[in-house]
């Protein structure tokens, strides 16, 4: 059958990776692209340079390989929006990523005339900028961006598609659709009371296919074949999900990516809202059968590593993270809450702004890195402890994955908060499997999701340490009290 090719594209690099039919990575490559920040709260990507990067990794990945390529997948940062000209492919502005805040206020005048109900029980979605809508709606009123019938819209992976297929394929799947709050999660299609709350004219909207069947096939001119079928296409983290096989109710997992994002397979039926976490979307199979998740999503944890790199200067590569925060058994009382971007789960705060608080003339390079690897456990608990009591149901076992879970001390501590066993999937990159099993099944290299759960494997176990829940409890109670001083800090006047 030869082997799937999975684009990941995600929010501050792209990675092409191959998977064999055994289910076992056998080649990789990665680039990073720009960030741009034109003004505090504001952040964006050259979608250009995306593309860009995704031919050098393709370029790079198939001088590795000799087999042929079966499929290709595709999975993206998710509410991230793209607008392009139909006619000559080319960005009609920046891309504007999740993490941008620029429409909080217009988020707030929408949730105080009234319409928060019909954004929750449409999409399962808050009134946030950190969704696709709002965006969207800034670039036609305020972006200079025209809103006619020559104008494409899409989150990262209808652009990608749109490339590999030479502009012959303008169409997402419903993970990806599910995150625009334009999308009917329950019905299955673009909501026209949402589409007319943002003027968004449906001539700019993608189709919306499965997630796991035939979108396109590659054009000419390409690091890869003509003709190979593109046959998989989800959201990061709901790939991720599927790579981490979390394919019964109530299968957890949580990536340590530049956000966090821990979702919960919930089944077939669309559940209703749930104060503080998302409904979404995992997946839609060919056959028509649809899977949905809860979600809670962090917007900060790798990021704040970046941040103490490149901003900061306390490191020089995202690797001595870890080595630096192991140099001290504690913070010291020292907390970092990365609210860069605001906070999402459970808080949705806009408004939240990063705040270090505990310090004193004791505190050095270790304690801060120490609090940053702390914050990331902190957070991922915020929304495990807000889905157990939604759900009712105490999370069995959490399965990790994502760059930070290399870190033996932030899966422990981890561990520690939750009180359960913390497993680290031997193949982290499940965001980039899990695209690749969605076209593999689409063309036949796998049969069903059965034949999938038999390749995953941990590489890692974490149980709590004993007598860890005082301390765990105390902890937390301090980092809750840290949370506070950060809420509604860009808002008070």
């Amino acid at each position: 059958m030869g082997i799937v090719v999975s684009i990941d594209a995600g929010t501050t690099g792209v990675r092409s990776f191959a998977v064999n039919e055994a289910g076992q990575p056998v080649g990789w490559a990665y680039r990073e692209f720009p960030q741009y920040f034109p003004t505090p709260g504001w952040v964006e990507h050259d979608a250009n340079e995306i593309w860009t990067a995704i031919l050098a990794t393709l370029t790079e990945l198939t001088a590795k390989i000799d087999e042929p390529i079966a499929a290709i997948g595709i999975t993206d940062q998710r509410e991230t929006v793209v607008v392009w000209d139909k006619n000559t492919g080319q960005p009609l502005h920046n891309a504007i990523v999740w993490q941008d805040r620029r429409t909080a206020e217009r988020c707030d005048q929408l949730e105080a005339e009234g319409h928060l109900p019909l954004v929750r029980s449409t999409s399962g979605l808050v009134l946030d900028p950190y969704f696709s809508s709002s965006k969207l709606e800034w670039l036609f009123s305020e972006g200079g961006v025209s809103s006619d019938a020559d104008t494409a819209f899409g989150t990262v992976d209808s652009w990608v598609l749109w490339n590999l297929t030479g502009g012959a394929v303008h169409a997402t799947e419903p993970s990806n659709a599910s995150r625009t709050m334009l999308y009917d999660i329950e019905a299955m299609h673009w909501s026209d009371d949402l589409t007319s709350l943002f003027s968004i004219p449906r001539t700019c909207l993608p189709e919306v296919l499965p997630s796991s069947g035939r979108f396109g096939v590659t054009t000419s001119g390409l690091p890869v074949a003509a003709g190979i079928p593109i046959s998989g296409m989800a959201g990061d983290q709901q790939a991720a999900l599927f790579g981490q096989a979390c394919f019964e109710p109530g299968m957890a997992k949580n990536t340590y990516g530049t956000g966090s994002f821990v979702l919960m397979n919930v089944g077939g039926t669309c559940p209703k809202p749930v104060e503080g976490l998302l409904t979404t979307v995992g997946w839609q199979l060919a056959d028509g059968s649809v899977t949905y998740a809860l979600e809670g999503a962090v917007f900060v944890t790798g990021a704040a590593i970046q941040w103490l790199r490149d901003g900061l200067g306390i490191i020089e590569d995202a690797s001595e993270i870890g080595p630096l925060a192991a140099q001290c058994d504690s913070t010291g009382g020292v907390y970092v809450v990365p609210a860069f971007a605001g906070l999402g789960s459970p808080w949705w705060d806009p408004y939240a702004r990063g705040t270090i608080v505990g310090m004193t003339r004791g505190t050095g390079r270790p304690e801060i890195a120490r609090a940053v690897v702390e914050s990331m456990a902190y957070q991922s608990r915020d929304v495990v402890d807000a889905m157990s009591a939604a759900s009712g149901h105490q999370v069995r076992d959490l399965r990790v994955d994502g760059g930070a879970s290399v870190m033996d001390l932030l899966l422990q501590f981890q561990a520690d908060q939750l009180g359960v066993t913390v497993l680290r999937a031997k193949v982290q990159e499940t965001t980039a499997l899990g695209s690749a099993y969605l076209a593999g099944l689409a063309e036949g290299v796998w049969a069903s999701p059965d034949d999938l759960a038999q390749y995953w494997a941990s590489d890692g176990e974490f149980a709590p340490a004993p007598n860890s829940r005082q301390a765990a409890e105390a902890g937390y109670g301090d980092w809750r009290r840290a949370v506070g001083r950060s809420l509604g800090w860009a808002n008070d006047s």
